[in-house]
């Protein structure tokens, strides 16, 4: 922009503090909802990763010697890489979330459970276990973790839908609130623009002017929204780090490359899109008004 075009278009306006503080709340929303989309599908990934090709045996009435026999019998079959008779203090530990410390009574009969391993590549190996343990006379239920892994897969390409379409609105919300801007502007200098053309200004130089104030607008703007997403994430990494609790099945925030580059990114999309916006919205209204 050269020296003489600033007096045209003052790079500072106090009644767009409003359109400001708009686009920066809306960048704000945005990478804050783009850095909890990423983290969900990075815990929802990682949970998936560990259960997938993994089994859990149940042995109704078995005695510990059958148990510990079935465990043998259930190393052998091919694919298994791995299989564990589960103590009934593990066993314990699973059931406290649901019936609290003191557990099942001690009359009720709580099965035996052996938690089982597949090889990577071994595919599908529960038929193979049911048919086995029946053949060998045990009453067990196998139950395959893919199962619940397929619904968080699916749980999860949801989520990344909605995620992309709150992006999507509050994009669309911050350019339709700088057309309108824009356009306010463009009649609130209407003398302006007059004169340019009496001087023999085409309207892409017009245009020009519009596009550079509002990238600039638009970039600081992103940059504010962007540094609070930072400082808010930041916060909460401490406090849950802080607690000392946190449940694999939800996201954990981190500020690895990828956040980073979101946040980066965030500002430069954002005084993109209200330069394209801007201009735009000049060149049409030159076009049907002036």
């Amino acid at each position: 922009m050269k020296r003489g075009e600033t007096s045209l278009l003052p790079l500072e306006d106090a009644r767009e503090a409003a359109l400001f503080f708009v686009v920066g709340a809306l960048c704000f929303l945005a990478a804050l909802a783009a850095l909890t989309a990423k983290s969900t599908y990075g815990a929802a990934r990682a949970w998936t990763a560990e259960v997938e090709g993994e089994y859990t045996v149940s042995l109704s009435d078995a005695a510990p010697q059958d148990a510990q026999a079935a465990t043998l019998l259930v190393q052998s079959i091919e694919g298994v890489s791995g299989a564990r008779l589960l103590s009934e203090a593990e066993i314990s530990a699973l059931l406290e979330p649901t019936f609290g410390s003191r557990g099942l009574p001690a009359d009720l009969p709580v099965p035996r459970l052996i938690a089982i391993t597949a090889a990577p590549e071994a595919g599908d190996i529960g038929r193979a276990l049911t048919a086995a343990l029946e053949t060998a006379g045990y009453t067990a239920a196998v139950d395959s973790h893919s199962a619940w892994a397929g619904d968080v897969r699916r749980m999860l390409g949801t989520a990344r839908m909605v995620a992309f379409a709150i992006v999507a609105l509050l994009a669309s919300t911050a350019i339709a609130v700088i057309a309108f801007a824009t356009h306010a502007a463009l009649l609130a200098r209407r003398d302006i623009v007059d004169v340019l053309h009496i001087a023999g200004a085409r309207d892409r130089f017009i245009a020009r002017l519009f596009e550079r104030r509002f990238w600039l607008l638009g970039l600081r703007a992103g940059t504010v929204g962007a540094l609070v997403a930072l400082a808010s994430v930041a916060l909460l990494i401490a406090i849950a780090r802080s607690s000392g609790n946190r449940s694999g099945l939800l996201p954990e925030l981190t500020l690895d490359f990828p956040d980073l580059a979101i946040l980066v990114i965030t500002p430069i999309l954002a005084g993109l899109a209200s330069r394209i916006a801007a201009g735009v919205t000049v060149m049409r209204a030159l076009k049907s008004v002036m």
